[in-house]
């Protein structure tokens, strides 16, 4: 069995896509683990006095349509008054056993794949200064409230085949950078990533040279740069897009060379947003990271 539960303030103005978005990003927990999910429970914050009810029906039901696409069933929750409308899910799941992927067990070899892209911290922040424009929010909206469904099925699908896939971890608050510096911790391993192939949401970069950057990027990247070893490719903006904290972020998975190239193929045929394979895991100083 799988328990978690997650949930935070509105990061779009819209209820349905924000019920969406965090119904998404609770119920990731369960795909990075190689699970399903069967089960949610609503937790709501609706502050009553401020805001109508409506709203508050559209977050829920923003978050019901997610909850039903992932083919689980919600079976209640609870809500209080509150100053600040809050949203998210306690979610249970299952896998089996021997199934169970966690974010330790890279090998030295494997091939890193990101199956989504980043800079949704960027485009939120651009979007709260009334920078972004109409196309910049959809675009982040799609990211955030795509289920990590269907990377989860390939890499069953693909372990199925006998084909290795070690770690797994979805990227977050603490960004690609230390989801993967955690994943290297936990595996006793160094990683090279390649700046040119990390997927990234147009405008984000054109945002950072406008300083446009979320605390929490500053806060990551202070903290993981010491692990980081950047030869020069992109420079500080590089480092700030890789400690983006994202929310309802893609997979990171570490898997041997030919399971990573049919996963990437897999994906590209059945998944709507960029990925790609953006470095490998190698052996040397633990939790060091490589930028070329």
């Amino acid at each position: 069995m799988i328990q978690t539960l997650d949930f935070f303030t509105p990061i779009v103005d819209d209820p349905f896509h924000f019920g969406q978005i965090t119904a998404a990003n609770a119920l990731s927990d369960v795909y990075a683990m190689g699970g399903k999910p069967l089960l949610a429970m609503n937790i709501l914050a609706c502050p009553i006095k401020t805001m109508e009810a409506e709203i508050f029906r559209d977050v829920i039901r923003g978050g019901l349509s997610k909850i039903e696409e992932a083919g689980a069933l919600l079976v209640g929750g609870h809500s209080i008054e509150d100053d600040e409308l809050k949203y998210g899910l306690s979610v249970t799941g299952i896998v089996h056993p021997d199934r169970v992927l966690l974010n330790k067990g890279a090998k030295p070899g494997d091939r890193l794949i990101l199956t989504k892209p980043i800079g949704t911290g960027i485009l939120s922040t651009a979007l709260k200064g009334g920078l972004a424009g109409a196309d910049s929010e959809a675009m982040m909206v799609q990211v955030m409230a795509t289920l990590n469904k269907t990377a989860a099925e390939i890499i069953d699908r693909v372990r199925l085949q006998g084909l290795a896939v070690h770690a797994c971890t979805d990227v977050t608050g603490f960004g690609l950078l230390g989801h993967l510096h955690e994943m290297l911790a936990a595996s006793g391993l160094s990683a090279r990533i390649d700046s040119n192939r990390i997927p990234v949401l147009p405008e984000a970069m054109d945002f950072i040279d406008m300083g446009i950057i979320p605390e929490g990027a500053h806060r990551n990247r202070d903290f993981y740069l010491p692990h980081l070893h950047n030869n020069g490719q992109g420079g500080e903006n590089m480092e700030f897009i890789l400690s983006d904290p994202q929310t309802s972020g893609g997979l990171l998975i570490a898997a041997e060379p030919e399971a990573a190239a049919t996963i990437i193929s897999l994906l590209r045929k059945e998944s709507p947003l960029a990925c790609a394979e953006i470095g490998e895991i190698t052996t040397g100083e633990s939790s060091t990271i490589q930028l070329d």
